[in-house]
C-alpha cells in the first residue's frame, strides 16, 4: 500500500498552530529540508536566545583560574542559574578573544569549564542581566551573566568538568621576556560550539577558567545559551 505525500513548490507563509501544510518541494519534485534562516534563528525570534559576556579585561589574577574555586573565583565566561529558576540554561556557544599587554607575559595554560550545582541557600549575590538576542535589550532573562563577576555567595565550590576549544594570548604559560623584533607566538581568539552539551539547571553555575596564572593578559568572552522551561 502506498500513501500520497502531498507536496508544494516553492516558500509559504504559516501562522503557529498550521497542520495541514503540505512538505516543501524543489522544482525537480524533491522534497526540501532547510533551515530557513540561521540555526539559532528560531531560539532568537521566540526571545529564548540570551548571551552574556565581558569586555576586554585583565585576567592577570589567580581568581580567573582553576587555582580558585569558591566564592572569590571569577568566570572569564559564565552565567548563574539561581535556584528559584524556573527554567535550564542550555550552552549553546563561547566565545574568548586575548591580548597581550606588555613585553613580559605569561600564558594562562588550558582553559577549563568549571561547574557547581544546588546553590540553593545562600545564593550568589553578583551578577549582570545578559542580553536578549531578539530585542537587544537586558531583560526577558531568569540568568545571571557572571563573566568577570566574583561569585559572591558561591555555596558549593566549582569543579573542573573538562577542557575546553577557547584559548588565546601566549602559546605557553611561561614567562617570555617578548621584544619588538622577537615577539612570541600567539593565539587570537576561538569559538567553541558547545549545541546545547551543557545545560546550567537552577542552582547552577558554569565558568570558563584559565589554569596558570596569566601574566600581562586581557580578554573579552561571550556566551551564548537558550532557556527552557524545566517542566
Amino acid at each position: 500500500m502506498t500513501l500520497p505525500v502531498a507536496g508544494q513548490v516553492g516558500p509559504a507563509v504559516v501562522a503557529d498552530g498550521v497542520t495541514t501544510q503540505p512538505f516543501r518541494q524543489g522544482r525537480g519534485g524533491e522534497i526540501i529540508a532547510s533551515e530557513l534562516q540561521g540555526r539559532f534563528y528560531e531560539a532568537a525570534f521566540r526571545g529564548n536566545l540570551f548571551s552574556g559576556g565581558m569586555t576586554l579585561t585583565s585576567i592577570s589574577n589567580v581568581t580567573f583560574t582553576s587555582g580558585t574555586l569558591g566564592a572569590t573565583a571569577t568566570p572569564i565566561a559564565g552565567i548563574w542559574n539561581p535556584g528559584n529558576s524556573t527554567v535550564n540554561a542550555a550552552v549553546l556557544q563561547a566565545v574568548l578573544a586575548m591580548t597581550v599587554t606588555a613585553l613580559i607575559n605569561t600564558g594562562g595554560g588550558p582553559y577549563v569549564w568549571a561547574a557547581s550545582v544546588g546553590n540553593l541557600v545562600n545564593p550568589i549575590t553578583t551578577g549582570l542581566a545578559p542580553w536578549n538576542r531578539k530585542t537587544l535589550t537586558q531583560q526577558g532573562s531568569q540568568v545571571k551573566n557572571m563573566s568577570g563577576v566574583a561569585l559572591t555567595g558561591l555555596t558549593n565550590n566549582l569543579i573542573v568538568i573538562g577542557g575546553s576549544a577557547l584559548g588565546g594570548g601566549r602559546f605557553s604559560n611561561i614567562n617570555g621576556p617578548d621584544t619588538a623584533v622577537g615577539w612570541s607566538t600567539t593565539l587570537a581568539g576561538f569559538v567553541e560550539n558547545l549545541d546545547g552539551s551543557i545545560i546550567v539547571p537552577p542552582g547552577g553555575v558554569l565558568a570558563l577558567l584559565a589554569t596558570t596564572t596569566p601574566v600581562a593578559h586581557s580578554a573579552a568572552s561571550n556566551l551564548l545559551w537558550s532557556e527552557a522551561s524545566t517542566t
